[in-house]
């Protein structure tokens, strides 16, 4: 029989009169963007918007790092920074002097070509991966639930984790906190990751896997709800009311702290276990037992104020850049 054919029967058969696209009538079943043809379809059913939001993701990745590293730097410091004769510093401002005394202000660009080479395909993997999810989640008329919004962002995060993230990170905490030691082992990025893979096997770039999956998820769940629920906000009755950078740059600015709010004893895990010392840690949650009893409950808390700085100005720069690049690919992609 014509699959062609028989299809074209079931499609005339369940046709609804309250479906129509242009001059085409569909039916409920066929209703959803990933299946419509035409590309005005609700929802923006085009099939080029994963791949620009890749492209446009991995640009803004390496331009956004860049600009935000050295806040990421001292984050990482204070969070590496435990109690007792080990304690280095005395808060934001001692770890900066400290670091610049010992080391110049370059010092606080240490590790930064790892994250400007996993940056790039992390964004990918979490711009794509959202706006890919996106598509699949949408009602009829192109609308993402509250839900939809959570499980978007929820699954773009656990993309950017294991596919990008997790090494990532890896290898940046141990380069930052290999820069605590009198004499630094790792003299760049390909040795420090040849020195790391040579001692503990490719899984040694997997530290925190768990916890990575955790912070990353809940993150980009955070992040994309409120800034999508903000757009919706904004606009109002109009999705097509056009929303000016310096405003998404605010929405922005309120997810990132959204999201640290929320997360960052998350963070504060994840980072004990990819340090030098995360040996001592038999599992995530034996490292979050032992922070609890040993530091007490708000040292899950650490590097909060750095990383609230950072995190704002970083998600406010990466969805203002992210916005520009996709208009740009809009008129000319």
């Amino acid at each position: 029989m014509d699959t062609t054919k028989l299809f074209q029967c079931f499609r005339q058969q369940y046709e609804s009169p309250a479906l129509r696209t242009g001059q085409t009538t569909v039916s409920p079943f066929l209703s959803r963007p990933w299946m419509l043809n035409n590309s005005a379809a609700a929802g923006g059913g085009d099939g080029k918007k994963g791949l620009k939001g890749i492209v446009a993701g991995g640009i803004t990745g390496g331009l956004e790092i860049c600009i935000t590293f050295p806040t990421e730097y001292v984050k990482t410091q204070l969070q590496l920074d435990e109690k007792g004769a080990n304690k280095r510093y005395n808060g934001i401002w001692d770890c900066v002097r400290k670091t610049v005394h010992e080391r110049g202000v370059f010092g606080l660009y240490r590790g930064l070509s790892v994250l400007v080479y996993g940056s790039i395909p992390k964004s990918a993997v979490r711009f794509g991966g959202f706006e890919q999810i996106k598509l699949y989640l949408v009602d009829e008329k192109g609308n993402l639930s509250g839900g939809g919004k959570l499980l978007a962002g929820l699954g773009a995060g656990v993309l950017e984790a294991i596919f990008a993230v997790t090494p990532m990170e890896t290898v940046k905490v141990k380069f930052i906190n290999d820069q605590r030691s009198a004499n630094p082992k790792f003299k760049g990025f390909f040795h420090g990751v040849g020195s790391i893979v040579k001692a503990e096997g490719l899984s040694g770039v997997y530290k925190g896997v768990t916890a990575t999956i955790l912070k990353q998820g809940s993150n980009q769940a955070i992040r994309f709800y409120v800034m999508e629920s903000l757009r919706e906000m904004y606009k109002g009755n109009d999705p097509n009311k056009h929303t000016p950078k310096l405003v998404v740059g605010l929405f922005g600015a309120i997810a990132g702290a959204a999201s640290v709010f929320g997360n960052t004893p998350i963070d504060v895990v994840k980072t004990r276990m990819q340090g030098l010392e995360a040996a001592k840690y038999k599992s995530t949650v034996d490292c979050a037992v032992q922070i609890w009893k040993n530091e007490g409950p708000l040292a899950f808390y650490k590097g909060t104020v750095p990383r609230l700085s950072r995190v704002c100005l970083d998600v406010a720069i990466t969805f203002m850049i992210y916005d520009s690049f996709m208009d740009l690919f809009n008129k000319v992609w």
